[in-house]
């Protein structure tokens, strides 16, 4: 075991880390985390559900006649810091002087397409009354215009959106409304996840920001209740200090502050298995903060939400009469096997070669552990170039195949085997989940019972001019969910419309 000093101890009390997962840090930066094994891309037909216009009705009003009866959650990360969003135009204060340079000049030299889309589209941004109202309106160039229009966007002493939340900038604008992503989000929740006149919303935000997020709750949430008729419960929680991961120097050693205190750092999106384990509901929406569309395609988005949840219950209705029957035990060979039939093709779960061969009693045990785990519907769009996850067929350590959500830093690049089950698959994470977390008996699941460890990331760092290793939790919606039951369901593009950069909010999705 890992010796600490009295500060060290200290330390590690204040942030509710035990010794014991400090220990398991470094053993895991000493083993390192093997990239996985891809078996398949999922594909249509092959771990991902495509349904006919037909069916998504017949679904979507199965979910609207249970929904009276539901205890519905919306659940949205809202925590990141819009910084990234702005990287582009912190770069261009950065590198570009109106009295100098003309921009065009600038744009022809440095091929800067995120300032020319910028600079193009300035007036269609939601924002652009405000700051220009905050500015002197005579510009002696079209660069200079510009350059202060994103001094005044982003500086210390003026708007400063560069420090706020992303869920608190403006996004839309209606007429003279400015909408958030906030806002959005509530106006989403009375279409698909209000229930007896109410809709509950939880956001993981920074702590630092909750009153801000207050403030805004209060002016919007009156004038969307007023509009949707639906009372809105919305409340809060932030990244436990307690699922940060040590760093190490390269020796695999804390790394320590020039203090001698030990380094910690935050364990990414993966930590907020622990805020969603705090939730319970029948039905749980999962959606990123800045993944809003325009309400023009309010009602496109709220199907295909009902499309998900109506898969989700469906399923759910089987496996919750299958597994109270292989809880009273009274199961034959016919039952076992059509059990494991469900298990196969409903809930994509996979046994071993042996199965047929091992006794009742092992089979029970090995249904029971299978059916009663939680379930989460995974909507999938077309991929289309965009970076991140994606829906694949793996094998893990142990032999055992699953449907998981991964992550091309997941994957080993250079074994052109792998390399090429990435490039065939045909479809992309946009993060639209719903999940089921309760069992047939009615309790939750303790969700941390069904994280694969194995699926983190290590990463190189540096900091104070030394270099580092750093510990990335598995991800939320990655190994944090891996022993779940798992289901892909194509869903159309509509439903995408995330904001990386500025100049997403150009685009047509995000036009009133």
């Amino acid at each position: 075991m890992i010796e600490l000093t009295e500060n060290d101890e200290k330390q590690l009390k204040e942030k509710g880390i035990s010794k014991e997962s400090m220990q398991s840090h470094i053993n895991t930066f000493k083993e390192g985390i093997p990239f996985v094994q891809l078996k398949n891309a999922a594909v249509i037909g092959n771990g991902i559900l495509k349904f006919t216009s037909v069916e998504e009705k017949e679904l979507i009003a199965f979910y609207d006649s249970k929904l009276k009866d539901l205890d519905v959650l919306k659940f949205v990360p809202a925590s990141g810091a819009a910084s990234r969003m702005f990287k582009a135009l912190f770069n261009f204060l950065d590198v570009y002087n109106p009295q100098k340079e003309t921009l065009a000049s600038y744009l022809k030299r440095t091929n800067d397409k995120d300032i020319r889309i910028f600079s193009e589209g300035l007036e269609r941004l939601p924002f652009y009354k405000k700051v220009m109202d905050r500015m002197s309106n005579s510009f002696d160039s079209q660069g200079e215009k510009v350059f202060c229009f994103v001094s005044e966007l982003l500086g210390d002493n003026a708007l400063n959106y560069g420090f706020y939340p992303k869920g608190l900038l403006p996004f839309h604008k209606y007429g003279d409304l400015e909408a958030t992503p906030f806002e959005e989000h509530l106006k989403e929740g009375a279409l698909y996840a209000g229930s007896k006149g109410k809709a509950k919303l939880h956001f993981t935000v920074s702590e630092q920001h909750e009153e801000m997020f207050n403030k805004e709750f209060a002016e919007s949430g009156p004038r969307v209740s007023e509009v949707t008729d639906i009372k809105y419960e919305v409340d809060y929680s932030f990244q436990k200090s307690s699922t940060d991961t040590l760093a190490v120097d390269m020796e695999n050693n804390p790394f320590r502050n020039d203090d001698g205190s030990v380094l910690f750092r935050p364990g990414g999106h993966g930590a907020l298995i622990q805020n969603l384990n705090e939730q319970d509901a029948d039905v749980i929406f999962i959606k990123n903060i800045d993944n809003v569309a325009v309400m023009k395609d309010a009602k496109a988005v709220a199907d295909s939400k009902k499309v998900l949840a109506g898969v989700l219950l469906k399923e759910q209705e089987k496996a919750f009469l299958y597994a109270s029957e292989l809880d009273k035990g009274e199961v034959n060979e016919n039952k076992i096997a059509e059990i494991k039939t469900f298990l196969l093709e409903r809930l994509n779960a996979r046994f071993s070669n042996d199965f047929e061969s091992k006794s009742k009693a092992d089979k029970l045990n090995i249904l029971r552990s299978k059916i009663n785990r939680p379930i989460r519907i995974c909507g999938m769009v077309k991929n289309e170039g965009e970076p991140g996850g994606g829906p694949f067929w793996i094998t893990n350590t142990k032999g055992e195949v699953s449907l998981q959500i991964i992550e091309s830093a997941q994957i080993d690049m250079e074994n052109e085997q792998q390399a090429n089950i990435m490039k065939n698959s045909t479809h992309f994470n946009p993060v639209d989940l719903v999940c089921g977390v309760r069992n047939f008996k009615g309790e939750k699941f303790n969700l941390l019972k069904f994280v694969d460890d194995k699926q983190g990331f290590i990463t190189g760092k540096t900091k104070d001019g030394k270099e580092l290793k750093a510990l990335e939790l598995p991800g939320l919606w990655n190994g944090a969910m891996a022993l779940w039951n798992t289901i892909f369901v194509e869903v159309p593009l509509v439903t995408f419309n995330p904001v990386k950069s500025v100049v997403d909010l150009l685009k047509e999705s995000h036009q009133a």
